[in-house]
């Protein structure tokens, strides 16, 4: 959402709401922008948290991808060089120079300078790689060795250094997968009849008459590019004047079908995230997460508004919240990171809980 113009792909906040309360961080980026990352956009979120509480307000942070609300919540972030320029066309990120690199020879290479944190890598995983390199490159200091510090400083813990804001708390709005999957205004209902108004927003906010052009040389790896909705309609954004009609309304179809199977697959993963990394995770560092349920639309009021009403008060008062936070069993001894080599098909098996489902 960060991105300028491109409202349908990013499912912006309609105006109308915008207008009833006060929205930051919306529509700022260019869309060709492809270096711009999570350190972007906490240096940016931090200050205009803390200008929302010099007045005395309440920041709610909304979204859905959890990685960039972690980078709020706790010192999880590594600062490297300044980048040279945020215009597009103008990538000096060292990341992105390292990802054209093969993930083998990342690995080895990080093996070299920081072996501790490749043991806990897959050798496929070019963009951990890359930027655990960078990491070192740009500060001399193992990516293994900032994280540890990190996680030493008092009130750190597994997720890395302490909370920011001791008195946060996470509302997990969350449904019926059945529904999820099928249900008015879901992930199997959504509106996917936009590729066009991807294609015609996208095009006109760059002055581009030719979107076979503009797609035909993206890489889907960086930037606004690799949301969902744009790498699923690859085939027929770029196949467009160039075949029959006929052959464009397969490749339409074809995308909105991809888009259906990657949306599921998202919400899946965004799920899981939430289990493990707030609620299967030990450590006093870690804010209570009050789940509310969403299957139903017709109880909205009673489901999610007022239970969400009443714990934020109860979080402003200074007083135990009328519910309870969702609790999950987990494994103090389990290693996420733990490296293994499955001899039999020559795979390398991260995780005690990935190598178990292995031998299984």
């Amino acid at each position: 959402q960060v991105y300028k113009g491109l409202d349908i792909i990013t499912n912006k906040v309609s105006p109308q709401e915008q207008r009833l309360c006060r929205h930051h961080m919306i529509s700022f980026v260019d869309p060709l922008v492809s270096n711009y990352t999570v350190v972007d956009f906490r240096d940016k979120a931090v200050p205009l948290i803390s200008y929302i509480f010099a007045r005395n307000k309440i920041p709610i942070v909304v979204g859905g991808t959890n990685y960039y609300i972690e980078s709020l919540l706790w010192k999880v972030l590594i600062d490297t060089k300044e980048k040279a320029s945020l215009a597009p066309g103008l990538v000096t990120d060292r990341k992105v120079e390292l990802e054209q690199l093969d993930g083998i020879e990342l690995h080895r290479r990080l093996s070299q300078v920081d072996p501790e944190m490749a043991a806990k890598l897959h050798p496929h995983d070019k963009r951990k790689l890359a930027r655990s390199l960078q990491v070192f490159e740009e500060t001399g200091i193992p990516h293994s060795e900032i994280l540890h510090q990190q996680q030493d400083e008092e009130g750190g813990g597994p997720l890395g250094g302490p909370l920011k804001y001791p008195h946060s708390c996470i509302l997990w709005l969350h449904a019926d997968q059945a529904v999820t999957w099928g249900g008015p205004r879901r992930v199997g209902r959504r509106d996917l009849s936009c590729s066009g108004g991807v294609e015609i927003s996208l095009c006109s906010e760059r002055g581009c008459s030719d979107p076979c052009l503009l797609f035909s040389r993206q890489d889907y790896q960086h930037g606004i590019f690799q949301s969902i909705g744009f790498k699923e309609f690859h085939e027929y954004l770029v196949s467009e004047g160039n075949c029959s009609p006929e052959t464009s309304a397969v490749l339409l179809q074809k995308g909105i079908q991809a888009l259906k199977q990657v949306t599921k697959r998202y919400a899946r993963r965004q799920n899981k995230w939430v289990r493990n990394r707030f609620l299967r995770r030990p450590g006093p560092n870690v804010p209570p997460v009050y789940g509310l349920e969403v299957t139903d639309l017709l109880r909205w009021e009673e489901d999610v508004l007022k239970p969400a009403l009443e714990i934020v008060e109860s979080f402003i008062q200074g007083r135990e919240p009328p519910a309870e936070p969702v609790k999950m069993e987990y494994d103090v001894n389990e290693n996420k990171r733990s490296h293994r080599v499955c001899e039999l098909c020559d795979r390398v098996i991260i995780g005690d809980r990935e190598w178990a489902g292995r031998i299984r």
